[in-house]
């Protein structure tokens, strides 16, 4: 037997769906898109022909201190003389504290290696340039300009040309480039220095084994020994971990959403069919309630010495009736018959009845006293009943 869906069922089914294709194409919107074949996104996690990981693993291979950094610009500690930051196309805008950290890294003798016309934010006294959107896969070759630390062994190199790139300022050296657009720029900032490629090509994936690309990589880290590579990821997104980068993205409010939605189903759901039981009834009637009641009016009406005439009755009551004695009886000889025929000590039972008898006609008989008074007859009165049920045990057996 099959049970079809309602008309509510139905609603949230079509509700979820229509979520679900809003979302999908919102992140076909907003992904990253390749323009024209260039290394747009050359991350060192990437495989891809424009991601940098091949360049990344063989620095790590041929001996290079390098790692990934995750982390705002202001974070960078230490010395920076020898380290080198790696901003390889940067996604991301900086921020006015990211400049002067970035700022101050220089000034104190770091090394910028940056690609692309996004660095030009980053970097302080940039040019900005525009990357060229025609540009197909083949890229074009440039020749060195002059002689440098740079060009060794790497006499030109291969790299998606930027579009009529020309330095600035004076102090910006040419190093690679045409007649028609620099290529990769070198200027001094502080004590540091900043080389800055019109595009990330030469240390992508496609791009690194093209001649002079790898020695220009090289080249621009500058040496091997006492020397620190930061390969950037802060400004591709990366965020220390994975949650602090989904955190910075929709998807919290996505999955809150979810979280929200599946509530309110199983909600919906248990009202519905979940198991039909009575609540609870807790009923007036306990004798509980009658006595704490009792015992709450004598207490508020400090009435000890009834308490204690309503015990002391009753315990004379019982014990003259088992011994066979009249109902006013002396309490003395009430005692001495119960010692006689019982078994009990005769003095403090005396004493007993006779302080009960006196509670019941004072009226200055305090709380502490009337119980002390209470629990001294309940103690025969005890007694005085599994007496009787032995005894009525005792024809049977």
């Amino acid at each position: 037997m099959s049970v079809g869906l309602d008309r509510t069922d139905r609603a949230l089914l079509i509700g979820a769906a229509v979520l679900l294709i809003g979302l999908a194409f919102a992140s076909a919107f907003l992904a990253p898109v390749r323009q024209g074949g260039r290394a747009t996104y050359p991350s060192s996690y990437s495989t891809s022909w424009d991601g940098a990981k091949a360049a990344y693993v063989l620095l790590d291979e041929l001996g290079y201190a390098i790692e990934r950094w995750d982390q705002a610009p202001a974070a960078l500690e230490g010395d920076p003389r020898s380290n080198v930051l790696i901003l390889a196309n940067p996604l991301q805008t900086p921020t006015k504290e990211d400049i002067a950290a970035l700022r101050r890294f220089l000034d104190r003798g770091g090394r910028i290696v940056a690609t692309g016309e996004k660095a030009a934010k980053f970097l302080p006294g940039a040019h900005h340039f525009e990357e060229n959107d025609d540009v197909e896969d083949d890229d074009t070759r440039f020749p060195a300009a002059l002689p440098s630390p740079l060009t060794n062994g790497a006499p030109e190199i291969s790299m998606a040309p930027p579009q009529e790139w020309q330095p600035g300022q004076t102090e910006q050296i040419v190093v690679y480039g045409d007649k028609d657009t620099a290529a990769v720029v070198t200027f001094a900032v502080g004590q540091g220095k900043v080389i800055w490629w019109g595009s990330p090509s030469p240390l992508t994936n496609r791009g690194i084994k093209k001649p002079g690309n790898l020695a220009l990589l090289l080249n621009s880290i500058g040496p091997k020994v006492g020397r620190t590579i930061l390969w950037d990821e802060y400004f591709h997104g990366a965020r220390g971990n994975l949650w602090s980068y989904i955190a910075r993205t929709p998807l919290p409010w996505v999955f809150a959403q979810f979280a929200l939605l599946l509530a309110f189903i199983l909600f919906s759901h248990s009202r519905r069919y979940g198991a039909i039981r009575m609540p609870g009834k807790t009923s007036r009637l306990s004798p509980l309630e009658f006595v704490d009641t009792l015992g709450d009016l004598y207490t508020t009406a400090h009435a000890g010495s009834a308490a204690v005439r309503v015990d002391y009755q009753r315990l004379r009551f019982q014990l003259s009736r088992q011994l066979g004695l009249p109902a006013n009886v002396k309490a003395v000889e009430l005692a001495r018959t119960a010692s006689r025929i019982i078994g009990w000590e005769e003095q403090p039972l005396l004493g007993s009845l006779v302080r009960a008898e006196r509670g019941t006609h004072s009226i200055s008989l305090d709380d502490v006293e009337s119980l002390e008074i209470v629990q001294d007859l309940h103690h025969y009165t005890t007694l005085l009943d599994a007496r009787r049920t032995q005894v009525e045990k005792r024809p049977q057996e």
